[in-house]
């Protein structure tokens, strides 16, 4: 007999009664029912239920175990009574009847429980992240995850990609966030830098003559943390492809990622029609470039019904800009007074000074529109509002005013809050959408100058004539953003693959040829040396994962994440070095003051 385990302990049926078998695994609870002694015990696939009478062998023993203790157990299998029977759980039709026990490892006193999963403080479940996954709903997420990306990589090798790694020591690269560095020992007072993500080097296997390129990519970058974004490292599905334009990247990876939802999503519908949306439309009706197509409320613009009407305060705001407009929230259902004070509440807390609103009831037959706004602009401005909204009796619709380049955010949360309000998200489905047309370049206010929108090595829609003759800042560029139930889940973009045109762009934002030849050197001489048109995406398998397990944060669906200050309970990171280390790498720290 194996020294451990004849079975695991999620294996033995009704079939197997009868027999002897050995499991080992942890004590999951010990419960004492008149002297006869029930240990469920568990391991990685399963729980068994273990029976242990004042006649055994291993009586003794078992009086003393506690909660995750490890434990070997022979015994014999038998059939639980009709009464008895566990139908939750896989080996509930059976028990084991223990003949002897050992103890092959104790636990001390549980510094958070792993039975029951009550909530925990978040910085000891950390600490202890090798007992908060043993807890069954985390342990679950976990395997999970595994199996996401197993599924992911077999779809990408399905659809003729090619699996390549890439450096981890690399360059700096300008991806929008902060370079982890790594001094280097042998070449002193110059770093390496964690890759942000594989950008260059993935346009350097298209330079290098292979087609269809993807990994598993692990990616580095020093920034906040946030729910959907874990401190220091992620992982996303990278992927690179030659002689491509950007719908032949839409086309391709939509099934991969819907078939992907599809193995996973448990009977919640994957939508497999995905709009194209323009980051401009996205904004004026979602007010987000991330929208939850799962909530049906458009944003429209009404400022027509406001202009030189009864309600000053709109009326003053559209005569003060030219780009000042009026948004209507138009939300079905939410037709109450109660409604529109939570929102209004909701505003305020949100450091408004409230949201306007009518809301219409049944009056004589005939709509009544309720609320301060009606009664200012008037019988005739509300009625024309109401038929363009589309809105009928039980309705409501809010309002936000202002320049939408400072409101489009707040409106689009108002709109968020008011489907909720409302019951209006579909939690069963997966909506997905392609936000297109992102402006190449912005506006930075702070420095005074135009710096890069999005990924800087894309494609701008014009190519070098726009860069030379038109505004920068109306430039739109040829990247894509997939996004699922209001989280953007992949970017990516069709790249700037022609020297001269990669030397304007980067001009433009205020770099030098000489610096994008210091900078990007290996990518600038590839392209001296034809280069194939390509593009591409990375789709964020942290983010994935956490859709389809359900989750609402990333923790929950990583094996050994860092907290919201960035360190790393378990393992004590970051953490000082001594002297002799530092010295070797020929550095020395300058702490700030206090």
């Amino acid at each position: 007999m194996h020294r451990y385990r004849t079975h695991n302990c999620a294996a033995l049926r009704a079939d197997d009664v009868g027999t002897t078998t050995r499991l080992s695994g942890w004590v999951h609870r010990v419960r004492d029912h008149g002297g006869l002694l029930f240990i469920d015990l568990r391991d990685h696939y399963g729980m068994t239920q273990i029976v242990v009478d004042p006649d055994s062998d291993g009586f003794a023993t078992a009086e003393k175990v506690r909660s995750e203790w490890v434990l070997r157990i022979d015994g014999d299998v038998k059939a639980r009574t009709d009464e008895t029977v566990n139908k939750d759980l896989p080996t509930g039709a059976i028990e084991i009847y223990a003949r002897d026990i050992e103890v092959l490892s104790k636990a001390a006193e549980l510094p958070l429980p792993v039975f029951g999963e009550p909530d925990y403080p978040e910085d000891v479940r950390l600490k202890y992240r090798f007992l908060d996954l043993r807890r069954e709903t985390l342990h679950a997420n976990i395997m999970k995850r595994q199996a996401i990306i197993a599924d992911m990589r077999m779809r990408m090798n399905d659809a003729k990609f090619f699996e390549f790694s890439t450096p981890i020591l690399t360059a700096s690269s300008p991806e929008g966030a902060r370079d982890f560095l790594v001094p280097s020992r042998i070449h002193p007072g110059e770093f390496y830098a964690l890759p942000q993500a594989p950008q260059q080097y993935k346009q350097l296997i298209m330079m290098s003559g292979f087609d269809r390129y993807f990994q598993i990519a692990p990616c580095f970058r020093d920034e906040d943390p946030r729910a959907d974004r874990l401190p220091g490292e992620f992982y996303q599905l990278d992927l690179e492809m030659s002689f491509v334009e950007q719908e032949d990247v839409l086309t391709t990876m939509e099934p991969v990622i819907a078939d992907v939802f599809d193995a996973f999503a448990e009977g919640k519908k994957v939508d497999r029609d995905w709009p194209r949306i323009p980051y401009a439309e996205a904004i004026r009706k979602y007010g987000s470039d991330k929208p939850d197509l799962r909530n049906p409320i458009e944003m429209q613009d009404v400022s027509e019904h406001f202009r030189g009407g009864g309600f000053g305060v709109f009326a003053g705001i559209l005569d003060a800009n030219e780009k000042h407009q009026v948004w209507a929230i138009p939300v079905k259902g939410a037709g109450s007074r109660k409604h529109c004070d939570r929102m209004n509440a909701w505003a305020q807390g949100e450091g408004q000074p409230g949201m306007g609103y009518i809301f219409w009831r049944e009056l004589e037959e005939k709509f009544d529109a309720a609320g301060p706004i009606a009664k200012n602009i008037g019988p005739e401005r509300t009625e024309a509002l109401r038929q363009q909204i589309g809105l009928d009796v039980g309705d409501a619709v809010f309002f936000a005013a202002g320049d939408p380049a400072k409101f489009a955010s707040f409106a689009g949360d108002a709109r968020t809050k008011a489907a909720e309000e409302a019951g209006l998200i579909d939690e069963d489905r997966y909506a997905f959408c392609w936000i297109v047309d992102f402006p190449f370049y912005e506006w930075d206010e702070e420095n005074k100058k135009v710096e890069f929108s999005h990924n800087p090595f894309s494609m701008p829609k014009g190519g070098l004539d726009a860069l030379e003759n038109q505004d920068p800042l109306t430039i739109d560029a040829m990247q894509y953003d997939m996004v699922c139930n209001g989280f953007e889940i992949a970017s990516g973009g069709i790249r700037n693959h022609l020297p001269d045109t990669m030397v304007k762009a980067f001009e433009i934002a205020g770099l030098s040829k000489e610096t994008v030849e210091e900078r990007f050197g290996g990518l600038y001489r590839a392209f001296q040396y034809g280069a194939p048109p390509h593009g591409g995406m990375a789709a964020g398998v942290d983010r994935v994962v956490m859709l389809l397990c359900g989750a609402k944060n990333l923790r929950e669906i990583t094996m050994f994440p860092m907290n919201q200050q960035a360190r790393d309970l378990l393992m004590g990171a970051p953490g000082p070095v001594d002297q002799a280390q530092l010295k070797d790498l020929h550095l020395k720290t300058v702490l700030p003051k206090v």
